[in-house]
C-alpha cells in the first residue's frame, strides 16, 4: 500500500477517535511504519522528539493566548500586541520554552508540502532554533529528521496527523496534559517493543507508584542516581498533584543522573514535557559511579531501578561512600545500595528496586555489607515481588526502603521503630495483563502502602485510622536481634510465615474427623479384600 493512502486512512481513523487513548493507538501506529533502517535507539528518540516539539508549540500558543486575554483585558491597542506576543520573556517568565517562528508548529505543517528538502529538513532545522534559544534544552533535541533512512512521505503524513489530533478537550485535561500522557505512553509501547534492553530506560509503572505511595514525596529534594527516562519523577509530581492539587507539584525540586546519552536526552525532555526543570538531570549524562555530578546533595527522598546486578562497573575501592564495606567488582548492588544510603538527608527515605539475591547473598562481603546495613539501622522495609512485572528482565525483584531515621519524628509523631525491620511478602499479588505481563492493582497498591503506613504511623495512616497488625503470610514486623538468627538474610518468606487458614466453626473437630477417616479407611480395605476374593472365585471356575 502506498505511503500517502495509509496516511489518509489513518486520518480517516484518527478523525473518528473520540478518546486520548485512541489517538495515541493511532499516531503510535503511524510512527511504527517509519521505523526503516533506524536502531531501536534512534527511533526512540524519533518519535519522542517529534512529540516533545509539538508539546513545545502548544504550550506555546497557549501562554501566547492567555497574553491575548491579558492584554485586551489591560485595554492595550491590538496594534501594539505584536511587541508583547514577541516579547521572549513574556514567555519563559511562565515556565514556557520560547519557540521561534520558523520553529512553530504552525509553521512546519503549512511547508511540510512546498519545502525542497523534505519536512525533515524543517524538523531538524526547528529542533536546532528551540535548543538555540532555550538554554535547558541545548544539546537535548533529536536532529536526525532528514537522514537517508527516513521516508519523508511518511514523516509528512505523521506530521499531518499529529496537526490533526484533538488533543484538547477531553476529560477536561490540557493539551499539554494529553502530550505528556501520549510522551510517558510511547515510552511504555518502546519498552514493550525493545524487550531486555528496554530496562535501561524504562520502569513498569505500576512498580513506580508503588514506590512513591509508600515514600510519599509531598515536598523536597527526589533523587534517582540512575534516572533512566525520568519515570520516577514523573510519578513522584503526579502523586503530589493528586494528594496537594496542580498548585504543589513546585513542593518537589528533582535531581538526577543517567549514564546513556540517549536516554538523558529522553530524560530530558521527559521532565520538560511534565513541566519540571531539565536541569534536574543534569548538563550532561555520566557514569554515577565514576563521576558523581551531586557529590553535596543530600535528599529527602530517593527514588531508584539500578540495573541488576550490573557488572563491570566502576569501581574505586577507597570511594567514601562505601561506608559498610567495600562492594564486590563482580555486582554492583551493594553499591547503589551505599551511594543512595549515602545521599539521604538526616531524614531521608528511599525505595530501590534490586535483584532477589540482593536479599540473601553471602558471597564476595556483599553478606557483612548488608549485616552492617542492617545493625546501623537503616533498612526499614524489604518487600518481596510477584513475578511477571518487569518485562525486561525474568530475574525476581525486591523493594529495599531505607530510612535514615526510624525514631518518633516530632510534628510527624511517627511510631518509633527502631531496632525493627517490616517485612511484606506480596508475591502472590498483581494480575496478568497479558500472557507475560503482570501488574500492581490499585487495591494491591493501596494494601502495600497502607500496612507500611500502619506499621511507621504516618499521618495518612492516622487519617484512615490504620493500626499495624502482623498477618501471617504477608506482613511481619522483626527485631534486629531475630533478623540476627536469621544470619541477617531479608527474604520476607523467612518471616512472614505461613498464611492463617479461617478456622470454619461449624467443621467438623479434627481429632473426630481422623477418627471418622481411618474407619472408613479401614472399611474400604476390607471391601477391597472381599472383591478379590469375588474375583478369584470366579476366575478359578472359569479355569476349571
Amino acid at each position: 500500500m502506498p505511503p500517502r493512502k495509509r496516511a489518509s486512512t489513518q486520518q480517516g481513523e484518527l478523525f473518528n477517535a473520540s478518546t486520548p487513548q485512541e489517538i495515541r493507538a493511532i499516531l503510535w501506529k503511524a510512527a511504527d511504519q517509519l521505523r526503516g533502517s533506524m536502531d531501536a535507539a534512534q527511533y526512540k528518540e524519533f518519535v519522542l522528539g517529534l512529540v516533545f516539539l509539538k508539546y513545545v508549540a502548544d504550550a506555546f500558543d497557549e501562554r501566547r493566548r492567555e497574553i491575548v486575554v491579558e492584554l485586551e483585558e489591560d485595554g492595550v491597542p491590538e496594534h501594539r500586541w505584536d511587541a508583547f506576543l514577541e516579547d521572549q520573556d513574556s514567555y519563559t517568565e511562565e515556565n514556557v520554552f520560547w519557540v521561534p517562528g520558523k520553529a512553530r508548529w504552525k509553521h512546519i505543517a503549512e511547508n511540510a508540502a512546498s519545502t525542497p528538502d523534505g519536512v525533515g529538513k524543517l524538523i531538524n532545522d526547528a529542533m536546532g532554533e528551540i535548543m538555540a534559544n532555550n538554554k535547558a534544552l541545548t544539546g537535548v533535541l533529536p536532529q536526525i529528521f532528514n537522514r537517508d533512512n527516513v521516508d519523508q512521505k511518511r514523516l509528512k503524513g505523521l506530521v499531518d496527523l499529529i496537526s490533526d489530533a484533538r488533543f484538547a478537550g477531553n476529560d477536561e485535561k490540557t493539551a499539554q496534559d494529553v502530550l505528556g500522557e501520549t510522551y510517558e505512553y510511547f515510552l511504555e509501547q518502546f519498552a514493550r517493543a525493545e524487550g531486555k534492553r528496554a530496562g535501561e530506560f524504562y520502569t513498569p509503572k505500576s512498580v513506580v507508584e508503588l514506590l512513591v505511595e509508600i515514600l510519599e514525596p509531598y515536598e523536597g529534594r527526589v533523587y534517582d542516581p540512575c534516572c533512566g527516562s525520568g519515570g520516577m519523577f514523573v510519578q513522584a509530581q503526579k502523586f503530589v498533584a493528586h494528594h496537594g492539587g496542580r498548585d504543589h507539584t513546585h513542593d518537589i525540586a528533582v535531581y538526577g543522573q543517567e549514564a546513556n546519552e540517549r536516554t538523558w536526552r529522553l530524560a530530558k525532555m521527559n521532565l520538560a514535557i511534565h513541566g519540571m526543570d531539565p536541569e534536574g538531570v543534569g548538563k550532561r549524562w555520566a557514569d554515577t559511579f565514576g563521576d558523581d555530578k551531586l557529590p553535596d546533595l543530600k535528599a529527602d527522598f530517593v527514588l531508584a531501578n539500578p540495573p541488576f546486578n550490573l557488572h563491570p562497573w566502576e569501581r574505586r575501592t577507597d570511594d567514601n561512600r562505601w561506608r559498610f564495606g567495600v562492594p564486590p567488582a563482580n555486582n554492583a548492588n551493594y553499591a547503589w545500595l551505599q551511594h543512595i544510603a549515602s545521599k539521604l538527608g538526616d531524614r531521608g527515605k528511599a525505595g530501590v528496586v534490586l535483584a532477589n539475591g540482593s536479599m540473601s547473598t553471602q558471597t564476595s562481603g556483599e553478606g557483612e555489607i548488608r549485616k552492617a546495613m542492617v545493625d546501623a539501622d537503616l533498612v526499614a522495609c524489604m518487600v518481596a515481588l510477584p513475578g511477571n512485572l518487569f518485562r525486561t528482565t525474568a530475574i525476581p525483584a525486591c523493594l529495599w526502603f531505607l530510612i535514615r531515621d526510624k525514631g518518633a519524628q516530632g510534628a510527624d509523631a511517627t511510631n518509633d521503630r527502631r531496632g525493627e525491620v517490616l517485612f511484606i511478602d506480596a508475591r502472590e499479588m498483581g494480575e496478568m495483563i497479558n500472557r507475560t505481563e503482570r501488574v500492581f492493582t490499585p487495591e494491591d497498591l493501596e494494601k502495600v502502602a497502607d500496612t507500611f503506613h500502619a506499621w511507621r504511623g504516618t499521618a495518612s495512616a492516622r487519617k484512615k485510622g490504620l493500626t499495624y497488625e502482623n498477618v501471617p503470610g504477608f506482613a511481619y514486623s522483626a527485631k534486629l536481634q531475630e533478623i540476627a538468627k536469621h544470619d541477617y538474610i531479608l527474604t520476607p518468606g523467612r518471616y512472614v510465615g505461613a498464611t492463617e487458614i479461617e478456622e470454619d466453626p461449624d467443621a467438623e473437630p479434627l481429632d473426630e474427623k481422623i477418627a471418622r477417616l481411618t474407619k472408613e479407611l479401614f472399611e474400604q480395605f476390607n471391601e477391597s479384600q472381599r472383591l478379590e476374593g469375588v474375583v478369584r472365585e470366579q476366575l478359578g471356575r472359569i479355569g476349571g
